[in-house]
C-alpha cells in the first residue's frame, strides 16, 4: 500500500512539473498576437538581457529565443543580466507600428525557469 501511494505520488510530481512547462508562452507568440493576451496572466522565461533597478523598483529585458519582451517589477527590483528567469504577470500591449510591437509585462511573480 505504501509502495503504490509513493508511486501515485511521484506521478502527481511529474504531471505537475510537466504542466508547469506548458503554460508557457513563447514571446513570439504574444507579439505577433498582442490583442489576444492583452490585460491577461501570462508566463514566460527566457534569459534577463537588460536590467535596471533603483530602490526595489525595476525593469529589465529577457529573450526566450523567440523574442524579447521589457519587464516592469513594482517590488522585486531587477535580476542581473545573464540571469535566467521565469516571470508571471499582466501582459500590457502598447501599440504596433508596421513590424514593431511595443509591450510588457508587469510582473506579479518571479520563479525559477
Amino acid at each position: 500500500m505504501k509502495r503504490i501511494t509513493v508511486l501515485l505520488m511521484f506521478a502527481a510530481l511529474l504531471a505537475m512539473s510537466a504542466g508547469c512547462k506548458e503554460s508557457l508562452t513563447p514571446i513570439k507568440t504574444l507579439l505577433d498576437d498582442p490583442g489576444q493576451y492583452d490585460h491577461k496572466i501570462v508566463r514566460v522565461a527566457g534569459k534577463v538581457t537588460n536590467s535596471i533597478s533603483v530602490l526595489g523598483y525595476g525593469g529589465y529585458r529577457i529573450d526566450d529565443g523567440t523574442g524579447t519582451l521589457t519587464i516592469v517589477t513594482k517590488t522585486n527590483g531587477a535580476p542581473r543580466e545573464g540571469a535566467e528567469v521565469g516571470v508571471e504577470g499582466e501582459f500590457r500591449s502598447g501599440f504596433t507600428l508596421a513590424t514593431e510591437t511595443v509591450a510588457a509585462i508587469i510582473e506579479k511573480r518571479r520563479m525559477s525557469p
